[in-house]
């Protein structure tokens, strides 16, 4: 779909649902684009999710990943595996610095950009358990296999407002047996929000986790103030770090947390470059971020200029 010395119609950074949906809407468009994909795409952690339409039996990530991975192949798009560690916006074109898994060096000329770069989870600091999130101990995302967990014991892991929603979002939604764990952190809370919390009947424990016992591939008790309480699921609630340095150095807006402020048509404040999918301020959710996947596609194909006669790569 391009070489390195073409100007591209568009250049997405990030192979996750986002940026490969993109690259399938931008493919059947018969534009010419380069996915560049770090390899690291938050999808790839999730065991098995059931809300994602027309897989009732559920799908994995890595499935999800590979299955779009294989449409692509069919119209020849190239995902290139590599970082965009910088991005400059000139009149006509954004140029972006790719630096490959060998340390070596390229630029890619393209006159709209897709950033579909997305989000790390904030892991908890469960003691001898690093990665429990990426590892499958902790789940993250209750919207997508809380209904799997309904009416068991739950575990949410946070501190702050954003916690408390979480375990609120459980407690009316899903299971009337709910615990927020704020590791040792005090909470502090508002007359809202204690009342919010008491209503649904959400528990609180304060002290720090001492130690953790496993079964079965699982996390089977958790030791607290010398009780063991034991939870059939653990959520973490402690937020994202939303990888969207690429768009604040070049002045889009974003909220206090780094997620980026878009337009209907998933446009940032920059003009010609969009954002799709969890670093987009709003519903982290693969489904959401393949919507703004299309949206994001269309308008750049509407609204991009095919190449002329004399650029490489022109008729």
């Amino acid at each position: 779909m391009g070489s390195k010395g073409d100007i591209l119609d568009c250049l997405i950074v990030g192979g996750g649902p986002a940026g490969l949906t993109t690259a399938l809407y931008l493919a059947r468009f018969k534009r010419r684009f380069l996915v560049v994909d770090s390899g690291t795409p938050r999808a790839a952690w999730i065991p098995t999710s059931h809300n994602i339409p027309v897989f009732a039996e559920g799908i994995s990530g890595k499935d999800i990943l590979a299955r779009a991975r294989a449409n692509l192949e069919q119209y020849g798009a190239t995902i290139q595996t590599g970082r965009v560690t910088g991005l400059r916006k000139q009149p006509d074109r954004f140029i972006g610095v790719v630096e490959d898994n060998e340390g070596g060096m390229s630029q890619i000329s393209a006159r709209r950009v897709v950033l579909a770069t997305g989000s790390v989870d904030i892991e908890p600091d469960l003691p001898d358990m690093p990665n429990a999130i990426q590892r499958g101990l902790v789940r993250y995302c209750p919207i997508c296999d809380g209904y799997e967990s309904r009416d068991r014991k739950i575990a949410v892991i946070a501190y702050g407002s954003h916690g408390i929603g979480e375990a609120v979002f459980i407690a009316r939604t899903y299971s009337r047996d709910v615990t927020l764990l704020t590791l040792g952190q005090p909470l502090e809370l508002n007359p809202e929000q204690r009342a919010r919390l008491e209503e649904h009947q959400v528990k609180i424990v304060e002290t720090p986790v001492e130690f953790l016992d496993m079964e079965d591939d699982r996390i089977s008790a958790v030791h607290m103030g010398g009780k063991e309480h034991r939870f059939d699921v653990l959520y973490s609630a402690l937020g994202l770090k939303y990888r969207s340095d690429l768009a604040i150095s070049l002045g889009a807006e974003h909220d206090t947390s780094g997620a980026l402020m878009v337009d209907s048509h998933c446009q940032t404040t920059v003009k010609g470059l969009y954002a799709a999918g969890d670093i987009v301020r709003g519903l982290d959710q693969i489904v959401v971020g393949m919507g703004h996947a299309a949206l994001a596609a269309t308008h750049i194909h509407n609204h991009c200029e095919w190449p002329t006669e004399d650029e490489p790569g022109g008729a």
